[in-house]
């Protein structure tokens, strides 16, 4: 799937959880989860995440049953009443969650454990040859804001994704099915997030598609004097440009429309540049 990106990619977020930091409640029902969904294919979303557990700061693990509950209908009625072809991908760390959101239309993994909270998920994307994302995350979300601590953050975490790229090949996943991401905000600390995109350009210098995910999160609040996440989507299309510039080819949003601009505009600079 990751073969000869070239436009960048807006990946749109459709949380069917109770509980999301952003946005969690309001597409637990498949109507307004449908209408989300299309709401942002008209605003050209290019791929469309969906996740059945929190992945917030402090959030407990929900059970795969839970998670199956939640996203597979949600999947197949995109793929019946929307659209036979938006590339879905199913954001999950287990391996049983993937494979019965494959079977219901999803088309990609987007792993935030980059395989490490179950192994078989690699094995279930060699298998079906779909591509997966592979993120950076120090600790659980439970538990990952609690004094997170590095020496170099960029060294660590290009370290941490060369040893989950090498799970992934031994485990059968073609080279050109693997993206990765740098995890912002999962386990970082304001300066190791503001590090780590100064220095976007040392992940897409690996070769494999960098996935970016700044979408309203914390730490620009705090940049912005805002507390309220819905009030960040400025300041995650910010993100977004500084990423296309840097090479980043896909971005993880809440605010489809927003950074659609923000990436086409970058883009266009980038080109002319």
């Amino acid at each position: 799937m990751f073969n000869n990106l070239t436009d960048p990619l807006i990946m749109g977020i459709l949380n069917v959880t109770p509980d999301s930091f952003s946005d969690g409640g309001k597409y637990t029902g498949i109507e307004s989860a449908l209408a989300q969904a299309k709401s942002m294919i008209s605003e050209g979303v290019n791929i469309i995440d969906i996740g059945g557990e929190s992945t917030r700061p402090g959030a407990e693990s929900v059970s795969a049953a839970e998670q199956i509950k939640r996203v597979v209908p949600v999947i197949k009625a995109i793929r019946q009443e929307l659209s036979e072809t938006i590339p879905i991908s199913i954001d999950t760390t287990a391996s049983e969650v993937a494979a019965a959101a494959l079977a219901a239309g999803a088309s990609l993994i987007n792993d935030i454990s980059a395989g490490r909270h179950d192994e078989e998920i690699l094995s279930l994307a060699a298998e079906k040859n779909v591509a997966i994302i592979l993120m950076h995350i120090q600790g659980q979300p439970k538990d990952m804001q609690q004094a997170p601590r590095y020496e170099n953050v960029v060294v660590e975490v290009l370290a941490h994704l060369q040893e989950c790229i090498a799970a992934a090949l031994a485990s059968g996943v073609a080279k050109q099915n693997i993206a990765i991401d740098p995890g912002i905000g999962f386990g970082k600390r304001k300066q190791d997030n503001l590090q780590l995109l100064a220095h976007l350009d040392k992940f897409v210098a690996t070769g494999y598609p960098v996935l970016l995910g700044t979408s309203r999160k914390r730490f620009m609040g705090s940049l912005c004097a805002v507390s309220e996440p819905a009030e960040l989507v400025s300041a995650t299309a910010a993100t977004t440009a500084l990423g296309v510039m840097q090479g980043v080819q896909m971005f993880r949003v809440h605010d489809v429309k927003e950074n659609r601009q923000a990436a086409d505009v970058a883009w266009a600079i980038k080109q002319a540049s």
